[in-house]
């Protein structure tokens, strides 16, 4: 007789294709705050990142955390750890410790009401969405026995003013130095670099070989390592896995305005050296330690910027570099402009008509795109030059859109840079009608996410009056375009 099987044990496939189902969601998903990837060869180890909420100390921050789903998921949930805690020196928030761990009912970690804990109708979006709700505008309420407090107290306050200083110093700056290997001593070197070599028709540099001059310059700012996020997980593989370094790039060129919006205004509110206040309920190194230093990272998010534009311009060596080798890359952008270049400079096109043209002619790589705006909207007569900066790893690495012609627009940058959201991010025709839309669009939805203009978005949501005032800077600012 052949042995029953053990129904107690779990379906491993099933677990395995509804983990991949719900990263597929979250991946696909409309929440411009989540994002998460695995790799291939371990889809039960996923990595999460999660950008903090507006309007709350923890704004547009980027926290990462790993999951890791177990064979017995979804009947158990999975193990969630956060990897962004400057090395587990810092405690972001009363339910989530500098060693990583999360304390939340349906993780098992905390305890929680009757209907609180972990169900299998659960899964990665819904514990995703849990922790993003940790990150309020009060999370001193989060500790027991304080959740009475009030958000205006002087303890409460004074845990959001920390809060908010970490989170620009460790998530955003100290991340992004990371990812850009920045030393501030070469800065003054690589603009001479960059800038000569690419006055030479032969000039041809990555931005690796921008940054790195073979110097043995000591780096005299002790927090740019401090990011050991990786170090946990290394083990994983001999290299470093950073799924999240082009989205956090993208979105550091977005968000750019915010950060240093919320820079100026702690600047009045917090004199540089002063020491964090300790919580009743945070003890060393389950805490957050240190002291204010606003100038000091006003500084470091312009240097951060600076070396994103460096990036950017070093993408035009490196595509004459592959138009040189003949890659496909090169081969598909530039056939696909003469396919496009007919498309929008001699047919008619709903909406915001737009040209594009190649400034090099032999580099596919960097688009201008001359966009006239619509008729009867606040745009008309504007005419504005776009430069499309085409990445050399595309699609693994996503085009940078910045105007160089100055525009009034809640999803423009002041420094340029458009927030707009490809239907298909691997193809060039779709970034092409999601940049025209978004410029054009009449009607937007009430996002912060996506508004990267802060004075812009604050007199567009601000009430008739302020709408008023925004449309007639957005008017002006087509009208000035001719005289750019």
């Amino acid at each position: 007789m052949a042995n029953r099987q053990n129904t107690s044990s779990p379906n491993t496939s099933g677990a395995t294709a509804r983990i991949a189902r719900e990263i597929a969601q979250v991946q696909k998903g409309s929440d411009l705050s989540l994002a998460v990837a695995c790799q291939d060869s371990d889809v039960r180890h996923v990595r999460a990142c999660i950008i903090g909420p507006p309007e709350t100390p923890y704004e547009f921050g980027f926290f990462e955390f790993n999951l890791q789903f177990g064979k017995d998921y979804p009947i158990k949930s999975p193990a969630v750890t956060c990897i962004t805690t400057n090395s587990g020196r810092c405690r972001f928030n009363p339910n989530i410790y500098n060693c990583g761990k999360v304390c939340l009912s349906i993780l098992g970690t905390w305890r929680g009401e009757p209907g609180e804990e972990w169900s299998s109708a659960q899964g990665l979006e819904s514990i995703l969405l849990s922790i993003q709700s940790l990150m309020s505008a009060h999370p001193y309420e989060n500790e027991p026995g304080h959740e009475e407090s009030k958000k205006e107290e002087p303890e409460p306050q004074a845990y959001i003013a920390k809060i908010r200083h970490e989170t620009l110093r460790i998530t955003v700056i100290q991340r992004m130095e990371a990812l850009l290997c920045i030393d501030e001593n070469k800065i003054p070197a690589v603009y001479s670099r960059i800038r000569s070599k690419a006055q030479t028709p032969a000039g041809k540099m990555t931005f690796a070989e921008a940054v790195d001059d073979g110097s043995e310059t000591p780096n005299t700012d002790t927090s740019v390592r401090e990011y050991d996020a990786e170090a946990t997980f290394a083990a994983l593989d001999s290299g470093r896995w950073e799924p999240f370094t082009d989205m956090i790039k993208r979105r550091f060129l977005w968000y750019y305005d915010s950060y240093l919006k919320a820079t100026n205004a702690a600047k009045s509110e917090q004199a540089d050296g002063k020491a964090f206040t300790r919580m009743p309920f945070e003890y060393p190194p389950n805490s957050i330690e240190g002291s204010f230093d606003y100038a000091g990272l006003e500084r470091r998010l312009k240097r951060i910027h600076d070396h994103l534009e460096m990036e950017r311009i070093c993408w035009e060596s490196q595509g004459a570099v592959q138009v040189d080798q003949g890659t496909q890359l090169a081969t598909q952008l530039a056939f696909q402009f003469k396919q496009f270049e007919h498309k929008w400079n001699h047919t008619s096109y709903p909406g915001s008509r737009m040209e594009i043209s190649l400034p090099n002619s032999k580099n596919p790589f960097v688009w201008r795109l001359t966009i006239f705006g619509n008729s009867s909207t606040n745009l008309e007569g504007g005419i504005f030059n776009v430069t499309l900066s085409i990445p050399p790893d595309f699609p693994n690495s996503q085009p940078r859109v910045k105007f160089e012609t100055p525009i009034f627009h809640h999803r423009v940058s002041s420094t340029g840079y458009l927030c707009y959201f490809p239907a298909k991010p691997d193809e060039i025709a779709s970034h092409l009608e999601a940049i025209v839309k978004t410029v054009e669009d009449q009607n937007p939805t009430f996002d912060p996410r996506a508004s990267v203009n802060p004075g812009a978005f604050a007199l567009y949501w601000g009430g008739e009056d302020k709408r008023k005032f925004y449309n007639r800077k957005q008017r002006r600012s087509a009208q000035d375009s001719t005289e750019f």
